[in-house]
């Protein structure tokens, strides 16, 4: 089953709407609203004072109309009351400004008071409705983090010295980690730390990155203080919160273990024809993080949003085009943010399943048709794994990269975006992982941007490609440890022996399009033969062979003079796990600028498989060039050949998906027989944002 519905806020209308809700969302198919999310001072209007009678007859309204309830914590915005009594309980930021109430998610999330008060309130919650028949799931909380990334107040400076305490043991582990003998940074005690507030100059890039580790983890604790609540009153429902695709403040790897089923918000850009990729890359995301389980599709927009500069409708058939695109990605719910659109506050303007203009819109006739498609649908397999392709993406990397003060300025979401991009347009189905994740049954991994590698994920990589795995490591990767330090012996010396090179410079470049005087591009050959393509950002001065900045430099010449044979045993191995090093074959040179004739895509056999590395960032034309070049490689072939790049196809198990995101017709062939009907496909023509499912078993 499918669930349908979406947030459902009915403390914001008169008590006299809400038979006329419960009608509207029998005819729309609504089989499930999230309750109370932003209902806190509904709830309690005074420290002492708890209303329930008003939910009561609600979630009974519900329950007797046949819709399941997905029930709030309603802790994600404390009402004015808690603000008042007790101002501790406010977040601020670096220069030790306060957010004050009248928006959202002021809270400081390691305050006491916070939390006190919002134990109180779940432990009410959870026993009045733990056991109730329409409560099918509990939603913890809301966009932990969205608005209020990290918060620098005197609670978290007290949590985070505790933090660090429990990390390091002692100060001089501490002192260690973070190298603080630089600029006299040496600590004497835990209370010596503080957050990373407002300073004259760069800070400590060890100390940011802990505070980004320590800011995901006080969301987490709070998040697991409320399970712990729920789970205490005898509530056997799955317990959720909502993530937001790639969202940076937060490592939901992490969080994924700690929530039952994964839940996610999704609002691609009309504006951006290119968008349903970026909300492709987020489904499969939301996938990967809990692959067994299928995930639940929490918010999406019905039509218009009101927080861009510019608020595109969604095109006719859109809506339901992006709803069954996650779907086809594992989704098992179809969920909008909100039920009835606001009359007032800030987000009156965004869309509704229900809009203030009414049933007589075109966003009311496709909710309605989107609840009857969605409700007719068979059971679709849940935690098949169809992918042979996996983009890793870590979000400790991820911190540490976009710390300040590096040879150049990368945007790691834009750059693993990009691979994934040239990926989706070759209509291949791709799984996110992290770096130590189980890399088993991929033919073919790429790793953009692995500045920080730890140990573990250096050795679960190098295990991949002994085991016969196809790996791409990219420019700017194993450069530092988990504290943000440099190791030993250079630069990849984890990957080296793996790789067959080292990198003695980084080569960084002017950003595209810079109007600053320097080298923009590195121009570099395409792998066989194929043109010329171009590198940018950084173009490193890559060794072949040897693991000492001693050996032989990659050269100035063609490749036949500096390609060794690949696999051969010429260097001695630094990375600890087992490789035998040996001289990279080189595929591709650069071909201008300084570093005219080195090395810039290389390839090296160990055992049973091929480590591939890539010493400059291809522009979008030369990543789509490299790609087909090792899935070529790979042996790795598209869900549906002969697509063009605005359709796509996805695979769920036997059921194929096909998508027609572009602005015309297609005609596409389709194997295997309708998920409708069980007849035969054929060839069908898609009409704009039309899509069709097939089984193919």
């Amino acid at each position: 089953m499918i669930h349908f519905g979406g947030d459902y806020n009915p403390e914001q209308w008169p008590e006299e709407t809400w038979p006329d809700d419960i009608a509207r969302m029998r005819e729309a198919g609504v089989t499930m609203v999230s309750l109370g999310v932003f209902a806190w001072a509904r709830i309690q209007p005074a420290e002492d004072v708890f209303d329930f009678d008003w939910l009561d007859r609600v979630i009974d309204l519900l329950h007797a109309g046949g819709i399941a309830v997905d029930l709030a914590t309603a802790t994600a915005s404390p009402p004015p009351w808690a603000s008042l009594a007790y101002p501790e309980l406010l977040a601020q930021d670096e220069t030790g400004a306060v957010y004050w109430p009248g928006s959202r998610q002021h809270y400081a999330p390691s305050s006491p008071q916070y939390r006190r008060l919002a134990a109180a309130l779940v432990t009410r919650l959870a026993a009045r409705y733990a056991a109730h028949p329409a409560v099918v799931l509990w939603h913890v909380n809301n966009e932990y983090g969205c608005h209020l990334h990290q918060d620098y107040s005197d609670a978290a400076r007290d949590a985070f010295r505790r933090w660090l305490a429990d990390r390091y043991g002692t100060i001089g582990a501490l002192n260690d980690a973070w190298g603080t003998m630089f600029w006299a940074q040496a600590y004497g005690t835990f209370a010596e730390v503080f957050p990373p507030r407002k300073a004259p100059y760069s800070h400590n890039p060890a100390q940011l990155l802990d505070f980004r580790r320590f800011s995901s983890d006080m969301l987490l604790e709070c998040y697991r203080a409320e399970k712990a609540i729920i789970r205490a009153a005898g509530a056997t429902q799955p317990v959720t919160t909502n993530f937001m695709g790639a969202f940076k403040p937060a490592d939901y790897w992490a969080w994924a273990a700690e929530v039952d089923v994964i839940s996610d918000d999704c609002y691609p850009d009309p504006n951006d024809p290119e968008s349903f990729r970026a909300a492709a890359f987020q489904r499969d995301l939301m996938r990967s993080l809990k692959p067994d389980v299928p995930w639940l599709l929490m918010e999406q927009s019905s039509n218009a949003l009101n927080w861009r500069r510019s608020n595109a409708p969604k095109a006719p058939g859109q809506m339901a085009a992006l709803s069954m695109q996650a779907v086809a990605r594992g989704a098992d719910a179809v969920l909008f943010f909100q039920w009835r659109q606001s009359r007032a506050g800030a987000e009156k303007f965004h869309s509704a399943m229900l809009p203030h203009a009414g049933t007589g819109t075109r966003t009311w006739r496709e909710i309605v048709g989107l609840g009857a498609e969605l409700a007719a649908l068979p059971a679709l397999p849940a935690g098949a794994r169809d992918a042979r392709v996996a983009i890793v993406f870590d979000w400790e990397n991820w911190w540490a990269l976009e710390n300040p003060d590096h040879p150049v300025v990368l945007d790691y979401l834009e750059l693993v975006q990009r691979w994934y991009a040239a990926l989706h347009r070759q209509h291949v189905q791709v799984d996110l992982v992290p770096a130590s994740g189980d890399l088993a049954g991929y033919a073919l991994v790429i790793a953009p941007q692995l500045y920080l590698l730890r140990a573990d994920a250096a050795a679960n990589l190098t295990a991949f490609v002994r085991a016969g795995g196809h790996l791409l490591v990219t420019a700017f990767s194993d450069v530092v440890d988990e504290c943000d330090r440099f190791r030993d012996g250079g630069f990849l010396t984890q990957l080296s022996a793996l790789l067959g090179v080292r990198v003695e410079e980084f080569g960084a470049l002017m950003p595209p399009g810079s109007a600053e005087p320097g080298q923009q591009q590195a121009p570099f050959e395409a792998p066989g033969g194929g043109g010329p393509l171009t590198g940018t950002l950084l173009a490193e001065e890559l060794w072949v062979g040897g693991n000492s900045l001693g050996g032989a430099p990659g050269g100035r010449g063609s490749e036949s003079d500096t390609a060794s044979d690949v696999g051969s045993s010429t260097a001695s191995d630094t990375s600890g796990h087992g490789v035998t090093g040996g001289a990279a074959t080189v595929l591709s040179s650069y071909t201008a600028g300084r570093t005219l004739g080195l090395p810039a895509f290389t390839v090296n056999a160990v055992e049973a498989g091929l480590a591939y590395y890539l010493a400059t960032i291809p522009d979008a034309a030369g990543t789509a060039a490299i790609v087909r070049y090792l899935l070529a490689g790979a042996g790795v072939d598209p869900v549906l050949a002969g697509l063009p790049d605005t359709v796509e196809a996805i695979r769920r198990g036997d059921v194929l998906t096909v998508i027609n995101h572009g602005p015309d017709a297609v005609e596409v062939a389709l194997p295997g027989t309708a998920v409708a009907d069980g007849h035969p496909v054929g060839t069908v023509s898609l009409a704009p944002f039309a899509y069709s499912l097939v089984r193919t078993a």
